[in-house]
């Protein structure tokens, strides 16, 4: 199923539909404010400035499960990003992504395999999916595979370019 059909909340708890991103590659990421790979925000918000106009946006889920590693409000969230690393593409509600309470988004997610052919589990916060215009998985990528890093960014050229 494209996961544009999979409901969603805007991080201000507005209403927000993945539909408004069909025809877009998109880089979906479970997020947190307090992580070691927290830095990863400068360069999730560099391919957004690099690519965003080319047709492509990161989406951001903050998710709370790995050590409590995003303990804030929405508001404390949003402010965190906004001050400390400019974020400017769009995140949504704090959301579970593992667990019973998994929310439906990342049940259809976890079921794509990595290059080294692991599904399942979110194994940290700064995972990556890499979704094509048609809204269909294409990578999956580690929490520690930075955003930066050559092949992402060659995957996310390969999509935006073809």
């Amino acid at each position: 199923m494209p996961i544009y059909d999979h409901p969603v909340t805007a991080l201000d708890g507005s209403d927000a539909d993945l539909h408004d991103y069909e025809g877009r590659a998109l880089l979906v990421v479970n997020v947190a404010s307090k992580c070691g790979l927290t830095p990863q925000y400068t360069a999730l918000e560099q391919l957004q400035r690099d690519y965003g106009k080319r047709g492509f946006t990161v989406l951001g889920f903050p998710c709370n499960q790995f050590m409590g590693q995003e303990p804030g409000t929405s508001a404390e969230i949003a402010e965190f990003c906004s001050a400390t690393y400019g974020v400017t593409f769009p995140m949504f509600e704090k959301i579970e992504v593992n667990g019973e309470g998994r929310d439906p988004l990342y049940a259809d997610l976890t079921t794509h395999p990595d290059a080294d052919g692991y599904t399942g589990d979110i194994r940290w916060n700064f995972e990556k999916f890499l979704i094509g215009a048609d809204g269909e998985v294409v990578g999956r990528f580690a929490p520690q595979v930075e955003p930066d890093a050559p092949e992402l960014v060659a995957a996310i050229e390969a999509l935006i370019s073809g």
